[in-house]
């Protein structure tokens, strides 16, 4: 007991020495953290303010200004807002703000740009975060600041004092208390143990018994990277969101104006003729041509697809060319014509019944032939001659997107040694046990390869890539860099999760709110008061349509409240319909549309209503804007961007996400209702939720929702791999001549 106590002892002084560091410790950690958070929220506030704010300031709309900075500073630990110009006094300023504050002051803080720091006024002392207001041409307007009450900080940091000092205080005695114990214990255990072997020591075979040793392993778990590397995200223009001008910005600065060649199966605009032989402009519907589309209208350049429209050929020029979009020329599309027999191999038989089922797990078999791969290489070849004749330098960019394009960087570093190839896979990557189903495995792998840079949505399928180039390719794999070097050349292996455009064009022109919801109403002839869920999609197995439909049954089953008065419209693009899968799909979608209708069409019409046409970007917007709630339930996707259209069309701030975890977009819109779409109580509980959910908390999920599309957009994700492409070609083009130089003796390298 001595010795314990002799431990004990100098146990409890340490123990009380480490309390006092550590209490003083995490009070000014409190300090700092609390500076932190005062300065994001800060940035918050003003980036769902700074265009407003800038327009008015423009118009010299002072009360208007004012009033807006009284709307900002509503939150109680706010005491003012002010603009500042060019002047010692405050511009404009709300009521309470400290009279003992200047413009003169605020100058020091933002000597970047924008700031942040602790004042120390005669009142008290208060944090300020100075920003300054940019308008729409990049020239700042003003400067904004905000000032933060600290006062709460010192009693936040006195009671973490206080609970450290008592938490260790509380350790001290329980460990102290733990050695008495545990001493005592050993003594009595020891004691008892040699009595036993003193009763019997001649025993044959006695001994001590020996108890078997618990292996204790680590707890491991896995983290999540939830902030984007921004580091990389230099330019040449200011920092700040990402917008077409500072896309345009950067290709000037870095690339020095040149366009990029994008090769794409879809086109953008399809040119049909009508049944009155007039020719009319159709948008598809592909994930893929939203996310592109806004991107070419900022870099110009060149599209490459397959011409697929009735009346195409009768729009070209005679080099297959027409300039896009119809009535606001800003780039080209350039179109290639396929046969039938390539169509059918190259698109729908490997494309689309071989890679399509293999990389998305949503039960479907996948088909390989051997005549849909001679087909696949044949027009693989014929759109990397294409971009040869379409390169206006030996060294071009060229974007090649997706599935249908697995052959071609190879080909193209073939034809074009010098170009940089950036290679989007918009569809995730299998593991590789699974991808080793397909029998052309090694050369599909060796094509995409040919690129300077692969990209898809989440690290998950980057990993997944390189864990088959690991196993299937003579390659060396280079995990700190996350590169894969085959044949002396590196190609790096990076996530860009692709978006949206922000804001959206399509948003922009359309009607209010209200005018949608009762407009939509009307043409559904449903009750103008009703609940209203919307899905938007092409008739696809990994969109989950039927689990939706079989999700909003259970919903009517388990909660009666809903029947009549809830009702979801589906619009289902027709896709691939030469495919029997397709065909089927869509024949199990409308049978199970009628049947629910059946059920519970209680003498009206019934909760589905489904739309099996194409649904033109406008009449999409306004059932986004009409909606009570959007469900995306997709078995397995890349990312998704129906999710965040919605989460763009809904600048009311209204509306419920209702999202499957199996997509890329369920990893960064976590403000929505995230559900395992194959759980039909969950889905249907999460649809009960969202028509339930009051509007403050409805607001609160969508201007977080808001925020994250706003700020990592379809322009972020264009420049980030921009960025990255022009750094790979700085690097090539300085390898290749110090290599000219070595062959010529100009350079002497070690």
């Amino acid at each position: 007991m001595r010795s314990a106590l002799r431990f004990v002892l100098p146990l409890l002084i340490l123990l009380a020495i480490v309390a006092t560091g550590a209490s003083a410790f995490m009070s000014e950690q409190t300090h700092r953290w609390a500076e932190r958070d005062l300065t994001m929220r800060a940035q918050v506030i003003l980036a769902g303010a700074r265009e407003i704010l800038a327009d008015r300031l423009a118009k010299g709309e002072r009360a208007r200004t004012a009033s807006l900075l009284e709307e900002l500073v509503r939150d109680e630990r706010l005491l003012g807002a002010t603009v500042c110009g060019d002047t010692e006094r405050p511009a404009i300023s709300t009521k309470a703000f400290p009279k003992d504050l200047r413009c003169d002051l605020v100058a020091p803080f933002q000597a970047a740009g924008e700031g942040a720091g602790v004042i120390h006024l005669s009142s008290g002392t208060v944090h300020m975060s100075v920003l300054p207001i940019i308008n729409d041409a990049g020239v700042t307007v003003g400067r904004l600041a905000l000032v933060h009450d600290m006062s709460y900080v010192d009693r936040r940091a006195s009671e973490t004092r206080t609970a450290t000092f008592l938490v260790f205080a509380v350790v001290g005695l329980l460990a102290a208390g733990a050695t008495i114990l545990a001493s005592r214990f050993s003594w009595t255990s020891w004691r008892n143990e040699l009595r036993r072997h003193l009763a019997a020591p001649f025993r044959i075979g006695a001994g001590p018994s020996s108890a078997s040793q618990r292996a204790f392993l680590p707890v491991l778990s896995d983290v999540r990277e939830l902030v984007q590397r921004l580091t990389s995200e230099e330019s040449s223009s200011a920092g700040g969101r990402w917008t077409p001008e500072r896309l345009r910005g950067v290709l000037r600065s870095r690339l020095h104006g040149e366009g990029v060649v994008v090769v794409a199966n879809r086109e953008p605009y399809i040119h049909e003729r009508a049944p009155d032989h007039s020719i009319r402009v159709v948008y598809p519907a592909s994930g893929l041509v939203t996310a592109m589309e806004p991107v070419m209208r900022a870099c110009s350049g060149t599209w490459i697809a397959h011409g697929s429209g009735s009346a195409d050929r009768d729009t070209v020029d005679a080099r297959d060319r027409v300039r896009v979009p119809p009535g606001d020329e800003a780039y080209s599309l350039r179109r290639l014509w396929l046969t039938q027999e390539e169509e059918k191999g190259y698109y729908y038989g490997f494309a689309n019944e071989g890679l399509w089922p293999l990389c998305h797990i949503a039960h479907a078999r996948p088909e390989f032939r051997s005549e849909d791969f001679e087909q696949y290489q044949r027009v693989n070849l014929r759109f990397a001659r294409a971009v040869v004749e379409e390169a206006s330098a030996p060294d071009p960019i060229v974007l090649v997107q997706d599935y249908h394009f697995a052959l071609l960087p190879r080909m193209l570093r073939d034809l074009l040694p010098r170009a940089t190839i950036i290679t989007f896979w918009h569809i995730p990557w299998p593991n590789a046990e699974r991808y080793g189903i397909c029998p052309w495995a090694r050369e599909l792998m060796e094509g995409m390869l040919g690129s300077s840079i692969l990209g898809f949505h989440t690290q998950a399928h980057c990993n997944n890539f390189m864990e088959s180039a690991d196993r299937y390719l003579e390659a060396r794999i280079d995990r700190e860099r996350q590169a894969v070097v085959m044949g002396g050349r590196e190609t790096l292996v990076r996530p860009y999760p692709i978006s949206i455009e922000w804001p959206n064009h399509w948003v922009a022109g359309a009607p209010s709110v209200a005018e949608c919801r009762r407009g939509v109403r009307e043409e559904l002839g449903l009750p103008a008061d009703c609940l209203l869920g919307v899905g938007v999609d092409r008739l696809d197995y990994t969109k989950g349509i039927l689990e939706r439909f079989r999700a909003v049954e259970r919903l009517l089953e388990r909660f009666p409240q809903y029947r009549g008065r809830f009702f979801f419209l589906q619009a289902a693009a027709p896709s691939r319909t030469f495919i029997e899968t397709y065909r089927r799909l869509g024949e199990d979608v409308e049978s199970l549309a009628a049947r629910i209708n059946q059920r519970f069409g209680l003498g009206g019409p019934g909760p589905i209503v489904l739309h099996h046409q194409h649904t033109e970007p406008d009449a999409v917007v306004r059932a986004y804007r009409a909606a009570d709630l959007c469900y995306v339930s997709s078995l397995h996707d890349g990312m998704n961007l129906v999710a965040k259209e919605f989460v763009s069309a809904r600048d009311d701030l209204r509306g419920v996400l209702v999202l499957s975890r199996f997509t890329g977009a369920g990893r960064e819109l976590t403000e929505a209702l995230v559900v395992n779409p194959y759980d039909l109580n969950e889905a249907s509980n999460a649809m009960a939720a969202a028509l339930g959910m009051p509007e403050e908390e409805q607001e609160q999920r969508m201007r977080a929702l808001r925020t994250m599309v706003a700020e990592f957009n379809v322009y972020r994700w264009a420049g980030r791999m921009l960025l990255d492409a022009t750094r790979v070609r700085e690097h090539d083009r300085l390898s290749l001549r110090l290599a000219d130089a070595r062959r010529s003796g100009g350079v002497a390298l070690p």
